[in-house]
């Protein structure tokens, strides 16, 4: 005898079956929130029975200001590289198409601008410097108080 070819999903081995309803209050929830985006688990409810029943789960906590911080460096970098590019082909192009007085006097203005651009990289690289002590003190700060 053939049998018949079943449609659907295969059951699962371990059903869930019982089910438990939480409430919580405003203050409750909230803390609930934090405590669930920390530990970046991916369903409240997976996150609710480690809780309970003790399993260990990991919590990472990713410092939002300093991933914005290093991606607009990044980008700074990268506009800093193309007006790098940028100034060998205008420097090229000024003795192409003016006269030697006329592209000396516009090169003086781009020497200028160029002198405060290397102001402000420095200015960037000493602030990098000092956000990154600060952020090694934090994470001094941190390691104490968990110690």
């Amino acid at each position: 005898m053939k049998k018949k070819s079943r449609y659907g999903r295969n059951p699962k081995l371990n059903p869930k079956t019982h089910c438990v309803m939480v409430r919580f209050d405003d203050v409750e929830w909230n803390r609930f929130l934090t405590m669930y985006e920390e530990s970046q688990v991916y369903a409240k409810a997976v996150f609710l029975k480690a809780h309970f029943f003790g399993q260990k789960f990991k919590v990472l906590k990713v410092d939002k200001t300093l991933v914005d911080y290093y991606t607009k460096l990044s980008d700074f970098h990268a506009q800093f590289r193309a007006i790098g590019t940028n100034y060998n082909q205008v420097v090229k192009e000024l003795r192409i198409h003016f006269s030697e007085k006329k592209a000396m006097a516009l090169l003086y203005k781009l020497e200028k601008c160029t002198i405060d651009l290397v102001r402000v990289s420095r200015q960037i690289v000493e602030l990098s410097r000092e956000m990154e002590a600060k952020w090694q003190q934090v994470q001094i700060h941190k390691h104490s108080i968990t110690d």
